[in-house]
């Protein structure tokens, strides 16, 4: 049984402990060196702050986390945010992905985000998988823009719509 609940600063060692191979191993993340734990207890922090960040537990161990933060520091985008999903390796296609955007996306729209942006290094057919069954759409295609394993990596970017308000939105919290 999985279980999904904000994150605190002491899931910190264990989202650092998920993402290190993403960074050290793949294109996933341009990130060349893993962040610790202390960095990653500031990153959970600020997001908290404004967005959202949550972890998904599996017998009391964390296995994967998602969160929001801004698309842009420019004041006409901040009703958008940029999302990102991480998972033990070996749990892609078990639904943990899916249930963190959901949970994660209840979170944004309750403080009054109206769009989610993520982009994907290609290829990435498990996250581009995801990212399509929760609704986002394509929306571009940024060519050769990373350099990372020796060659150069395309990102593909989506969108999603949180919600849709006509008229002047409200602040977001």
């Amino acid at each position: 049984m999985t279980s999904i609940r904000s994150a605190v600063e002491t899931d910190a060692a264990a989202c650092a402990a998920i993402y290190a191979p993403y960074v050290r191993e793949t294109a996933i993340t341009f990130e060349l060196t893993p962040p610790d734990a202390a960095e990653f207890a500031e990153r959970i922090a600020t997001a908290q702050r404004t967005h959202a960040w949550l972890v998904a537990e599996r017998d009391d161990t964390v296995v994967g986390y998602a969160y929001g933060g801004p698309y842009k520091s420019r004041a006409a985008y901040r009703w958008a945010c940029e999302v990102s999903v991480y998972l033990e390796p070996g749990l892609r296609r078990s639904g943990v992905g899916r249930a963190l955007y959901q949970a994660l996306f209840e979170r944004l729209v309750a403080r009054g985000y109206r769009t989610a942006a993520a982009g994907m290094t290609l290829p990435n057919p498990a996250s581009e998988g995801l990212h399509r069954s929760m609704g986002f759409e394509p929306v571009g295609v940024f060519r050769e823009i990373g350099w990372k394993h020796d060659r150069w990596h395309d990102v593909a970017w989506t969108q999603r719509r949180l919600m849709g308000v006509p008229g002047t939105p409200a602040e977001p919290i």
